[in-house]
């Protein structure tokens, strides 16, 4: 009799170690090839100046020292797409957007519709569902660079998001159109693993989603 509970008690561990999030919706995957489209592999690359917008490079100086990386703006011309607005320029310079990014999220953010999310499980849901989801870690040094990202649909098992986070985009030393969380704030070491890195989710309206734009038109707004 110990033997079969203990075979049946396995078996339903087994089961709820191969549930995750639920299923990736038609609504998401659209919303993700509109992310995609922007092409964050060949834009917003590290240390040198970009329109925010387009993340091409503007022929501008760096104002600040060290290899400057874009995830805040990338994130920023990701929700502009999707007719959401998260914190940008011009109302904040790129220069440390993320620590800022992170502050009004919760504050100016709430009112502007966004939601704290609980842990990694609820965001990769809401990302499957078909909600714009950030993961933002703030730098314990207000004059070093935070992180922030995007939540993308995927399938993994409960035991891979608590191990490695859900899966992202981000624009960074490395651009990633899919990364895991984990591997993705490796440059802010520990991040993950304290549980620093937050969610925050919007709901998107699929009507207005804007249509692509050329990139001189991008870049003459």
């Amino acid at each position: 009799m110990r033997s079969l509970i203990f075979a049946v008690l396995v078996g339903v561990a087994a089961i709820c170690n191969r549930a995750g999030a639920e299923p990736v919706t038609p609504v998401a995957e659209k919303i993700f090839q509109v992310i995609d489209s922007l092409d964050v592999e060949h834009h917003w690359p590290a240390g040198v100046h970009v329109h925010w917008k387009s993340g091409v490079p503007d022929g501008r100086p760096e104002s600040s020292a060290g290899k400057h990386t874009h995830c805040s703006a990338f994130v920023a011309a990701a929700a502009k797409r999707l007719d959401i607005y998260v914190l940008r320029p011009p109302e904040h310079k790129q220069i440390l957007l993320a620590n800022a990014q992170y502050d009004w999220l919760p504050t100016e953010g709430a009112v502007r519709g966004w939601k704290r999310v609980s842990d990694e499980i609820e965001a990769q849901h809401l990302a499957n569902q078909g909600w714009l989801v950030l993961a933002a870690y703030r730098n314990h040094r207000d004059d070093k660079p935070g992180h922030i990202a995007i939540v993308r649909p995927n399938d993994k098992t409960l035991s891979v998001l608590h191990e490695e986070g859900p899966q992202i985009t981000q624009a960074g030393t490395i651009n990633y159109r899919s990364i895991a969380l984990r591997e993705g704030f490796a440059g802010h070491p520990g991040a993950w693993e304290r549980r620093e890195v937050v969610f925050y989710g919007h709901p998107v309206d699929l009507g207005a989603v804007t249509a692509p734009q050329p990139e001189a038109d991008i870049d003459a707004e």
